[in-house]
Parts: structure tokens; C-alpha cells; sequence
């Protein structure tokens, strides 16, 4: 018997035949027929049908979009960006409007000295006789708004090549031609300056001043052959035009003179 016992107490329990090792299922937080579980702890009381009722009204308010207030802010943000874009390009538009017509005018003043500048360089000492007078005389003459003189390019030639041409440059203040007019007549003609037919006539030339350079550098508002008998050294244009209310002036301009006469 006392070995008996020995061996008993060192053998292992053997589980029954009717019962079975079952592994623990883990917990994953999921209540009856597969609904999810309450926010509350696994083992936490039951709330009964107010915590049920709690939580549908929970789901309900998550589920239902966005309020009336809630699009009429959004609505309202959304056309403080739109004014605020617009704004922007109008601003932007406008900018690029005014840079363009100060391009444009500037454009415009500067082709004007151009071909006063270029029919100028061309002066000759042309002699003929003025009106009916009868001793030939040197056919240029200035003041500080209008220029007579003669020359081998003419701002707008004629229909045929002629040699020389008598043009007058001035600004008008008639009313039925403001502004610039240049005035021409071919060569050899009588009255050249007084009979010269009008070419060109532009009435935003609001400004146009001459200045003349004679022996000794110095510059003089008016030039008269009559007295001095020659050409001056160098004539200084100034011309001044106003598109649309813009004023727009050119800085001086100094022509020099490539021939003289005594």
C-alpha cells in the first residue's frame, strides 16, 4: 500500500472524459449580434434603454450633415474670396491699363521728335528768293514755335523724288486744325513757305519749342539769315503731347547741323 500511494501522488491529474480545454476567445469590444459596443468599460453597468437611446440620438446628430448656419457661413467665406480675387484683378487690370497707355504716349511723342528730328539733320543752306522779293536770300528762319527750313528729306516725300523740299513745322491754335502741322512744297517753287499745303496735322502735339546754337555755343530763342547770313550749328527740339488727359513730355532733343553757309 505504501508504494501504492507513493505512485499516485506523483502522477498527474488527468482531466475527465466528459470535460474539454477550451482556449480564451479575446475581447474585441463587440456587443450582442455583432452591434459595437458602449463607450463604457466591458464589466460597467448596464444604463438600460436611456443609454441606448443616447447613443442612437449620438449616431443620428454625426449622420446628419451640415446645419443651414453652418452653409451660410461657408457661402460667406466663400464670396469674401471671390470679392477678394476680383478685387485683386480689377486692381491688377487697372495697372496694367495705365502702364500701357503711358507706353503708348511716350511711344508717340518720341515718333514725333524722330521725324522732326530726322527731316532737320537734312537742313541745307538752300537760296532763293522769298515772295517777290527780288534778291535771293537764304531760305531758313526760326522762333521759339515755328521753324522754316529746307531740306533733303522730306517728312513725308512726295509722288516723285525731288531734291529739296520747303517745310514748315508750328503748332496751331486754329479750331479746325489744332496742334501739329507740318506744312511742305517742293523745289524750286515761288512762296515756298507762305504757299507750302498742309502734309501732316496732329492734335495731340500740345507743346513743340525750338532753340538754336550759334558761333560761340550759345542758345538763342529765334534765328533770322537776314542778320546772321548762315545756318546755326545745332537746333534743340522740345515737344510735348496730351493723349486721354495723360500729359507726356519728351526731354530736349539737340539736332547738329551737317552744313553751313556764310
Amino acid at each position: 500500500m505504501g508504494a501504492y500511494d507513493q505512485r499516485r501522488e506523483r502522477a498527474r491529474p488527468h482531466a475527465y472524459a466528459g470535460e474539454r480545454q477550451v482556449a480564451r476567445v479575446p475581447d474585441r469590444r463587440h456587443g450582442p449580434l455583432g452591434r459595437e459596443a458602449s463607450p463604457r468599460g466591458r464589466h460597467a453597468p448596464d444604463l438600460g434603454r436611456e443609454g441606448a437611446a443616447g447613443r442612437c440620438t449620438q449616431v443620428k446628430r454625426d449622420a446628419r450633415g451640415f446645419t443651414l448656419l453652418e452653409l451660410l457661413i461657408a457661402l460667406t467665406i466663400v464670396g469674401a474670396l471671390l470679392v477678394i480675387a476680383f478685387g485683386g484683378m480689377r486692381v491688377a487690370l487697372a495697372a496694367w491699363r495705365k502702364g500701357e497707355d503711358r507706353a503708348e504716349a511716350h511711344q508717340h511723342v518720341r515718333s514725333i521728335a524722330l521725324v522732326l528730328a530726322r527731316s532737320i539733320s537734312a537742313t541745307y543752306p538752300y537760296t532763293a528768293t522769298r515772295e517777290q522779293g527780288p534778291t535771293p536770300s537764304l531760305l531758313f528762319g526760326g522762333t521759339a514755335t515755328r521753324l522754316e527750313l529746307v531740306t533733303q528729306t522730306a517728312p513725308y516725300p512726295a509722288s516723285i523724288p525731288v531734291a529739296f523740299t520747303a517745310v514748315v513745322f508750328e503748332v496751331s491754335t486754329k479750331e479746325d486744325r489744332p496742334g501739329l502741322v507740318i506744312r511742305q512744297r517742293v523745289l524750286p517753287n515761288r512762296n515756298p513757305f507762305t504757299d507750302a499745303e498742309v502734309a501732316f496735322n496732329d492734335p495731340t502735339v500740345v507743346e513743340l519749342s525750338f532753340s538754336y546754337m550759334d558761333e560761340g555755343g550759345a542758345w538763342q530763342d529765334s534765328w533770322d539769315t537776314e542778320q546772321r547770313k548762315n545756318l546755326p550749328r545745332a537746333i534743340r527740339i522740345g515737344v510735348g503731347t496730351r493723349i486721354g488727359g495723360r500729359a507726356e513730355t519728351l526731354p530736349p532733343l539737340t539736332v547738329s547741323l551737317r552744313v553751313g553757309t556764310e
